[in-house]
């Protein structure tokens, strides 16, 4: 076959319009040949002559997008040594921008023979590999732009690609579990209707079924098992043609684009799908693996582990650094996506063994002109040692805020201790965050994320229920705080339903109005449940999918009036932290942009934050001390709001504080639906609020401005549910 030198940049394969240039980077390799695949599987190999830094590289003219391909990469064969060069297995292009097939875990794929791990295999394992598809990189993006949504006026939506689409009615079923399911416009009304702007997809990049969970007739559900960075996941498209995922994946970004919702990732560069020493050979183990991968000092046939499976990439090498972020500026530039989430960050930042901040990975983020200019988010924390990391991170990152999510769990199963805690997360976790130049949105709120209880499942069990995982229920967190009312499960009695609907809007309330980003897991505003399983990492089933037909309509209108409330009032969504210091004001005495209050409407003393009140809370918002200018240049002034939180098991008096605060308050959120439609309250009165729930009262104006009662009727009326209007817990599925 005819091939010309071509060159070492960029990696992976390049379709120009003409032919295809190929290139892959191994320091170890001694001879490498590129591998060409027809429609029947024939095999035709093309030694690669040229190398240039270790990168050996070559162009052909009569190449096409379509084109499958791999490799087959000769060296030293020596585990101890750290090498496992083999070229009797084919191998993935890390590089490749689409794949087609998949592996069938057959021992071939293995460098060893079964049940004897000192073994060599050298069966040729091409006929049971994936392989690398040439991609056309052209596409119509017809005036695409990034939205560049801020951080404080963000609204996230935790999602997967399969399981929020493959149960909806409205979507035709050949596309269902699809990119073009997600761009569907039932998916994107749904969406704006919540008052999301950015949807953070669940793995994407191309990734493999475990073995073990095929053997038991599960998988590999959420995809935390990359094989290939570039690739979008093959299953993930709704056609067969070779490279289409590409096409369709562009043409979700292009529909959420228009419809002015960004495109996250979650992105898993911190291992690879081919685990520890006893794993497959799939691709970056037989390219260069000491290079791809962190192995231990004294032993280099075991691999370093951080993550819990198997193996850590090697981001000390400047080889696997240059692989991430040719693959972040890849999904940026030609993928049109808008930020990433980094599954498990606190390993990239260990270049030797402790999480350090000044990693060259974040040296690499910071300077890169265009990684940085995206929304960047960690998961800051990994499973070594010191890796728990939140607030730890640099300036230009966000983080999900795991504290966050742990206090306002324990607040509102009625953990007294919690209350200064809660008092510092609502408002946007400054003791994280502030100290290294951030701001409020660099907090990711959420009470419940892929990885855990949905919300109807946290106020519905007390314990897990992960008996179809097949791991005798050992699996997942055993520490959930979470609170089932009295009854494990599914239950008719009308005062436990009343009490767990309540509780899902006290922490869809509460997260929506606290300062920092929210991010809402899917399904949590339709009251979805995983039937008490936290770890649904396996089921590809019912088990995981939203179920739309088993909607709560009520629940879903309650979350979008919340979002609208949120949209219409920057005191809920500040760009600075409150300082507590006087604000002035357009009329009256100086306050202070933010008042703790107690019960009796004083404001709270230091000595008062150990009380005996120490699950009811009150907080006044000064409308005029948001701070920051509008796009104008017009000072941000908005009304005043007082949120009162009740976590007691009785109900609580609140008195409304002195006139100076505000004369006339109206009550726009009531979770427990009593005040909501009540007559305006006058400055210290009483409000009462019931057990396990939270009110919030707006100033009110009068009579030249007249005042949005929009979403305050629809949180009224949503809220006036009685027990007959709520659904039980669906019903085994």
């Amino acid at each position: 076959m005819h091939t010309w030198p071509g060159s070492a940049y960029p990696l992976g394969a390049t379709f120009d319009g003409n032919g295809t240039n190929f290139a892959i980077f191994s320091e170890a390799a001694e001879r490498v040949e590129l591998c060409l695949f027809d429609d029947d599987g024939v095999e035709t190999r093309v030694e690669i002559i040229e190398v240039d830094a270790y990168v050996w590289h070559a162009y052909l003219p009569q190449i096409q997008p379509g084109q499958r391909y791999g490799y087959r990469v000769h060296g030293e064969y020596d585990p101890a040594k750290g090498t496992r060069n083999n070229a009797n297995k084919l191998l993935l292009d890390p590089y490749a921008k689409a794949t087609a097939g998949e592996i069938d875990w057959d021992q071939s794929l293995f460098s060893y023979n079964f049940g004897d791990p000192d073994s060599r295999n050298d069966e040729d394992s091409a006929s049971h590999m994936m392989l690398g598809v040439v991609v056309n990189p052209f596409f119509d993006w017809a005036g695409d732009r990034l939205p560049r949504i801020p951080y404080a006026e963000s609204v996230i939506y935790e999602a997967h690609v399969k399981g929020l689409t493959q149960l909806h009615p409205g979507i035709p079923e050949e596309i269902r579990g699809t990119y073009s399911a997600i761009a569907h416009p039932l998916i994107i009304e749904h969406l704006q209707k919540l008052g999301v702007t950015a949807i953070e997809l669940m793995p994407v990049h191309q990734f493999v079924n475990d073995s073990t969970l095929q053997d038991q007739g599960l998988s590999n559900y959420w995809g935390y098992n990359t094989i290939g960075f570039f690739a979008p996941h093959n299953h993930y498209a709704s056609g067969g043609q070779l490279g289409q995922q590409v096409q369709e994946f562009k043409a979700m970004v292009r529909a959420l684009h228009t419809a002015g919702i960004e495109v996250i990732l979650d992105v898993v560069y911190n291992h690879t799908a081919e685990g520890n020493h006893l794993g497959p050979t799939l691709s970056f183990r037989g390219i260069d693996n000491s290079a791809y991968y962190r192995l231990m000092d004294d032993e280099k046939q075991f691999y370093m582990d951080y993550t819990g499976t198997g193996n850590s990439l090697n981001v000390g090498h400047p080889h696997s650094l240059q692989l991430i972020m040719d693959s972040l500026r890849y999904w940026v530039t030609e993928m049109h996506v808008d930020g990433f989430r980094f599954d498990l960050a606190s390993t990239l930042a260990r270049e030797f063994y402790d999480v350090d901040k000044l990693s060259t990975f974040f040296e690499l983020v910071q300077q890169d002109p265009v990684v940085s200019q995206v929304k960047l988010i960690a998961e800051p924390w990994d499973i070594g040692p010191g890796g728990y990391q939140v607030g730890n991170f640099p300036p230009q990152w966000t983080e999900w805020n795991g504290k966050y999510r742990d206090t306002v769990r324990d607040f509102w199963r009625g953990e007294p201790s919690t209350l200064g805690e809660f008092a510092s997360r609502i408002t946007g976790s400054a003791d994280l965050y502030e100290h290294s130049g951030r701001r409020p949105a660099a907090s990711i709120n959420f009470v419940t994320a892929h990885d855990g209880f949905t919300i109807a499942d946290l106020v519905s069990y007390n314990e897990k229920h992960n008996d179809a995982n097949g791991e005798g229920n050992n699996d997942g967190e055993s520490h959930n705080r979470s609170y089932n009312f009295g009854v494990e499960g599914p239950t008719d009695d009308p005062a436990v339903l009343i009490l767990r609907a309540r509780q899902q809007r006290n922490f869809l309330a509460t997260m929506l109005l606290s300062q920092g980003v929210p991010m809402i897991l899917h399904g949590d505003e339709l009251g979805r449940t995983q039937l008490g399983n936290n770890n649904t990492y396996a089921q590809d089933s019912e088990i995981s999918w939203v179920h739309w037909d088993h909607a709560d309509g009520p629940l879903i209108e309650f979350t979008a009036a919340l979002a609208r409330l949120r949209k219409e009032h920057p005191t809920f969504r500040r760009s600075r932290f409150f300082d507590g210091r006087p604000v002035r004001r357009s009329e009256g005495e100086p306050l202070p942009d933010i008042v703790w209050l107690q019960p009796d409407g004083s404001a709270m003393a230091p000595e008062d934050w150990g009380s005996g009140f120490g699950r009811a809370i009150g907080v006044f918002l000064n409308g005029e001390g948001i701070g920051g200018r509008d796009p104008r240049g017009e000072r941000i002034i908005d009304r005043h709001f007082i949120v009162l939180f009740n976590a007691h098991d009785e109900s609580v008096d609140f008195v409304l504080p002195i006139e100076e605060y505000s004369p006339v308050w109206e009550v726009v959120v009531d979770t427990a639906g009593v005040s909501a439609d009540s007559e305006p309250r006058t400055a210290g009165s009483a409000v009462t609020v019931e057990s396990k729930s939270l009110i919030v009262l707006r100033a009110h104006v009068e009579p030249e401005v007249e005042p949005d009662h929009s979403v305050a009727a629809s949180l009224a009326v949503l809220v006036g549910s009685t027990a007959d209007d709520l659904p039980s817990a669906r019903p085994e599925v």
